[in-house]
């Protein structure tokens, strides 16, 4: 199917700042649906109220309103531009919810605007959880037992209905999770049930029996006007359920799904997307309890996210591009894949033969007072992504990039408990295991710093498995980088004295050459600089090339 030619003008929406939850993902995303457009001869009026972004740039749109995102702005610049068309899933839940109150309250109908990519019909049984759940059913979903609330009233309700702790609370149309979390009594219930009665656009939250410890896998689904559908990235959480996707660090593609389990997701995102009738791009959550195999939708984003971002930059499938083209005509098999080439289009599914990691980044290392519990709404403030053969190496190149405290995993002392005055005297002392304990228990942003501490502790896979309920996939891999630590450790030696076989393995590891340095000293006062110059990271990368050992491209 051709470009449609009955559109001329389209106003497209920005996500406004940034902010926890909504951060520069959608100004990538916005500069590719701007660009898409344009050069296909649309004129593209834009409109976001953030001057410090790329697609605000005055030779990206043919207009641009830096305005506030609100409905009532959105609406004056309509009735002065009368474009004939709205593009509201580049923006992310800031710009879908103008869009759908917009068009709740018949400006869209009454300015002759059309709503393109995802329709209001697929929006508001996306967002609304209870059109969501009714969805579901319809198509032989399983979901879990929920019950839509718009009142606290209803709230105690239906907690007295699902009968038992902790339950879930969500919000619909809302950003980052803002407003839910899991209650383990009334108390934190009303509190947290008032907060997403208050933060929902529609004074709406959902009220869900617990899948605590569940793995949690997203699908990143296309689909065009024609009806054909592809699953462009499939991504897993290491946090198991309780932790918000945008709080767990994540691997694409998909590692401990059987092939028969894969399917499963699939087919049931594909069927999601088809019976919501959404244009363009969608993110897909599932939850899945390893031991028995049950399977829950959890939700869908009719919309680009964050995610959408991480898929397209781990395949190089542009999504938001191709999101654009679909909803101004264009069906998948007509639109090539310029990352790929000539001869293959959008309508083939990218295929990995590389490991992608993401880790948030938090910002607790300016707010040491702040709670660092990881939950159902975002704190982190931003993320990093790695690419690896191997899962171990993209993992370490990503803790890497952090560039926060340590540059690798290192000991986890007294020190790290007690951030401040008297650190040097602690860094001596090893974190005792109780408390270890406790951060394997609790998801925080030191979590995965202390799987690997219990494994160089000798822990087994089953009793860290047990504490965090992460999934022993991910848990072997932890434990190979911490065997592998230890093994560089055991070795303590200069060193020019390492032979390349040695230094090919740690490397393909993803070690650097300060890990290994740290390493080969010991990890001396476990990370403070008291590093000899003959065991240095200089004498690391000295001996590397000496024995001709480089990094390259595959």
């Amino acid at each position: 199917m051709p470009r449609r030619e009955d559109l001329e003008t389209i106003l497209v929406l920005g996500s406004g700042p940034i902010k926890i939850g909504q951060a520069a993902e959608f100004d990538f995303s916005g500069s590719q649906a701007v660009q898409a457009l344009r050069e296909d001869g649309y004129k593209v009026i834009l409109v976001n109220s953030n001057p410090a972004t790329i697609q605000n740039d005055p030779e990206m749109a043919d207009k641009v309103y830096i305005e506030p995102l609100l409905p009532d702005t959105i609406r004056r610049i309509l009735e002065i531009e009368r474009p004939d068309a709205l593009l509201a899933g580049m923006g992310g839940q800031t710009a879908l919810n103008i869009a759908s109150e917009l068009a709740h309250a018949g400006v869209l109908d009454e300015l002759g605007v059309e709503l393109i990519g995802s329709d209001l019909d697929a929006i508001d049984k996306a967002e609304d959880r209870d059109l969501f759940n009714q969805v579901c059913l319809g198509i032989d979903l399983p979901i879990s037992e929920a019950i839509a609330c718009n009142s606290m009233d209803e709230v105690l309700s239906a907690a007295d209905e699902i009968g038992s702790w902790p339950i879930l609370i969500r919000p619909a149309f809302t950003l980052g999770g803002l407003g839910g979390g899991t209650a383990w009594n009334t108390g934190e219930l009303v509190e947290i049930a008032t907060l997403g009665l208050r933060n929902s656009r529609i004074g709406q939250v959902l009220i869900e029996e617990s899948i605590l410890g569940w793995q949690e896998y997203e699908y990143e689904v296309m689909r065009d006007t024609a009806d054909n559908a592809t699953i462009v990235c499939t991504m897993e959480n290491i946090d198991p359920m309780g932790v918000h996707t945008g709080e767990s660090t994540v691997v694409a593609p998909v590692q401990s799904l059987s092939d028969r389990d894969h399917m499963q997701l699939r087919d049931m995102s594909l069927s999601l997307i088809r019976e919501l009738n959404i244009k363009g791009g969608c993110n897909v959550q599932f939850a899945v309890n390893q031991s028995t195999g049950e399977v829950r939708v959890i939700e869908v984003n009719p919309r680009v996210s964050r995610s959408s971002a991480l898929a397209s930059k781990a395949t190089g499938y542009p999504i938001a591009r191709m999101a654009a083209k679909i909803a101004v005509g264009y069906t998948l098999d007509e639109l090539p894949n310029p990352i790929t080439g000539e001869g293959t289009t959008a309508a083939f599914e990218p295929t990995l033969d590389y490991c992608v990691v993401k880790i948030p980044r938090w910002p607790f290392d300016k707010f040491r007072t702040a709670d660092r519990t990881l939950g159902t709404s975002m704190k982190s403030t931003g993320e990093v992504m790695a690419i690896g053969r191997c899962f171990e190496e993209a993992f370490l190149k990503a803790w890497a990039s952090l560039e926060q405290g340590a540059p690798h995993p290192r000991p986890l002392t007294r020190a790290d408990e007690s951030e401040g005055e008297g650190m040097a005297e602690r860094a001596h002392e090893q974190l005792p295991d109780n408390i270890l304990i406790d951060w394997l228990r609790i998801a925080t942003d030191r979590r995965m710093g202390a799987v690997i501490e219990a494994f160089r502790r000798g822990w087994s896979i089953e009793r860290v498995h047990e504490i965090t309920r992460i999934t022993r996939w991910f848990l072997y891999g932890f434990q190979r980088i911490a065997n592998v630590e230890n093994e560089i450790v055991a070795r303590s030696c200069n060193p020019k004295d390492l032979n390349p076989g040695e230094l090919r393995k740690w490397k393909s590891y993803g070690f650097t050459d300060g890990h290994i340095a740290d390493a080969l000293s010991g990890f001396p006062a476990s990370g403070l600089k008291e590093i000899t110059e003959s065991k240095s990271e200089q004498a690391v990368m000295k001996a590397r090339h000496s024995h001709s050992v480089h990094p390259i491209f595959r």
